[in-house]
């Protein structure tokens, strides 16, 4: 197909091409044997490669359909494969994730800001390479004298996509693979008909076909609270929960009493990623809803959502008089987070650049910015704080400062240790936050609740230590719900929360909007009441519920037009339901 299209190439025909010939065909070898030298050193499994070849072969295909020269097919091809696998390993090697089609559905500026923030360089390389692709491809346009029949090219093309599709489809991927090195090629073809089935079949969200009632609009219903309502300081504890739940490893004294509440119980959360996607209970926790209604978009929730989702936390707070704040410690152009924050109703929100910082940080340094804030807040109004804090995210492999006063090794592995370090690091200064919120702010009251947004990336390895890598991966892909338990703890300042009834000691992520409403004492508006409903039906279960038909029944009553999400930008009207006066869905 590459040097003849149908047959082998005879002594004879070699004469006749000459030596452009010959050179265009030497070209297009090169380009296949770099093609298998590269699935032999990105593919792990035979999925893998199988899907690599079919992928391979429908670009060729797809070049000769259009240019009809296996030479420049073949280059071209190789190109575009070299750079999906370097920049998926670029990626990996920043974010720990590979690229998937879907980064190419959702090509917005956020991410293309974040890309040349980090790696300022990249512009360069990217024009490097192209050039040096049109100058080969140049060189081999003008050698490459062998031409393909349109006919030909398009069977082909035909041919291996309906075979990518079919073997894309019977083994699909994970949402975990994103997360795991290699199979870049294969991964982003199968992620690529996966997202294109479930486009066309559902949409972006998935939301029920009919319900009957309706939640009435939120701008009607009036904030008339029965107390003075606290400022509220939401803490997102990266990486943590309970790791005694794990067999073998030792703690220090006290360890537990980091995931007690003012009241003494320990609380579990439920969250909706193994190991490693913060925004997944990012997502959850500010706008109280649920991941896995993106299905295969989860990956991409929050850039999907920014513009889009108006429904949340910050945004019923807001209804309140609440000034709301993000602190956050990363850049805010990553995964579109700044644009998602303000989407759901945070008025200010400060990035790694606008605290001062160029890197991650001791949880003291972000708890005192939020001091500062309030300092300089105070007496406006009641606040609302969305901290990040990130010291213990990974790697684990060298020992931050500072060390916790008195800290004895404990004898665990290494990553564990300085695992358990950080915690104990956290939990100190965190009693110092607490400490200060009293002592220097006497006459104002304040609800803090924190939580663990993922267990560590050992976590999965750690609770089931006798079990291979195989079948961890068929546990975290079936979503055990022991490798997505973590922590929410409620504690108060000069304040005794109102209502805890929902604070469940097992509770599903997307409920803690509704704990922390309730504690506050902020009155609900008729969605926040509607899944109060459904916590209690469900026992604290939400998109697990009756197989997620209570989740997706929510996101209908939020008047989610599917039909308009489907295919293009969400684009229900929200403004009715008093979420927001922009259009977007939910």
């Amino acid at each position: 197909m590459f040097c003849s299209a149908s047959s082998i190439v005879s002594s004879n025909t070699l004469k006749r091409i000459g030596r452009g010939g010959m050179a265009a065909c030497c070209l297009a070898l090169f380009a296949h044997a770099s093609a298998v030298v590269l699935m032999v050193a990105t593919e792990a499994s035979f999925v893998g490669m199988a899907v690599f070849l079919l992928a391979w072969t429908m670009l060729n295909f797809l070049w000769l359909t259009l240019l009809r020269r296996p030479a420049v097919a073949g280059l071209i091809s190789l190109a575009m494969l070299i750079t999906l696998t370097l920049l998926s390993r670029f990626k990996f090697d920043k974010l720990w994730m590979t690229i998937d089609f879907v980064d190419v559905m959702i090509i917005d500026r956020d991410t293309a800001a974040f890309l040349l923030e980090i790696f300022p360089g990249l512009r360069w390389w990217i024009l490097l390479a192209f050039a040096t692709t049109v100058v080969a491809i140049v060189v081999a346009w003008r050698l490459d004298r062998y031409r393909v029949s349109f006919q030909t090219g398009l069977a082909g093309l035909v041919t291996s996509a309906v075979a990518l599709v079919a073997v894309s489809l019977f083994w699909p991927t994970g949402l975990n693979e994103d997360f795991e090195g290699g199979s870049y090629v294969s991964k982003f073809a199968r992620t690529g008909v996966e997202a294109v089935h479930e486009l066309s079949s559902r949409g972006y969200l998935d939301a029920a076909e009919s319900v009957h009632g309706h939640v009435t609009a939120a701008a009607s219903v009036l904030c008339q609270p029965t107390g003075r309502l606290p400022h509220i300081i939401l803490l997102h504890d990266e990486s943590s929960f309970d790791i005694t739940v794990a067999p073998g490893v030792n703690v220090p004294a006290g360890y537990h009493r980091h995931f007690q509440s003012f009241d003494g119980r320990e609380r579990k959360l439920l969250v909706e990623g193994v190991g490693g996607p913060s925004w997944f209970t990012e997502y959850n926790v500010l706008t109280g809803l649920s991941v896995r209604s993106f299905g295969r978009f989860a990956t991409s929730v929050t850039r999907i959502a920014a513009g889009h989702v108006y429904r949340g936390l910050p945004r019923a707070l807001q209804r309140c008089g609440y000034d709301t704040f993000s602190l956050y410690p990363f850049y805010g152009s990553f995964l579109g987070s700044r644009a998602f924050h303000t989407t759901t109703g945070i008025a200010h929100y400060l990035d790694i650049a606008d605290l001062g910082t160029r890197a991650f940080e001791a949880d003291s340094f972000y708890y005192d910015r939020a001091i500062d804030l309030i300092r300089r807040e105070r007496g406006k109004g009641a606040l609302f704080l969305y901290v990040y804090t990130v010291a213990n995210h990974f790697p684990w492999d060298e020992r931050l400062q500072p060390q916790p006063p008195g800290w004895r090794d404990l004898g665990n592995v290494p990553d564990v240790e300085e695992y358990i370090r950080r915690q104990a690091t956290s939990a100190q200064e965190y009693q110092v936050l607490l400490k200060r919120l009293a002592q220097e702010f006497p006459t104002e009251s304040f609800l803090v609740i924190r939580y663990g947004d993922h267990q560590p990336s050992f976590g999965v390895r750690l609770i089931d230590p006798l079990l291979g890598k195989e079948e961890l991966v068929k546990r975290a892909r079936a979503l055990d719900p022991r490798y997505l338990t973590t922590y929410y703890a409620i504690d108060a300042v000069n304040f005794a929360p109102v209502d805890i009834t929902s604070a469940l000691d097992k509770l599903d992520a997307p409920y803690l909007p509704l704990v922390v409403l309730q504690a506050a004492g902020v009155p609900l508006d008729a969605s926040f009441a509607e899944q109060r409903t459904i916590l209690q039906r469900c026992e604290g279960l939400f998109y697990s519920c009756e197989e997620g038909r209570q989740a997706s029944r929510l996101n209908r009553l939020l008047a989610i037009d599917d039909a308009s999400c489907r295919g293009g930008p969400l684009a229900a009207r929200s403004a009715s339901l008093g979420f927001g006066d922009e259009e977007g869905c939910v």
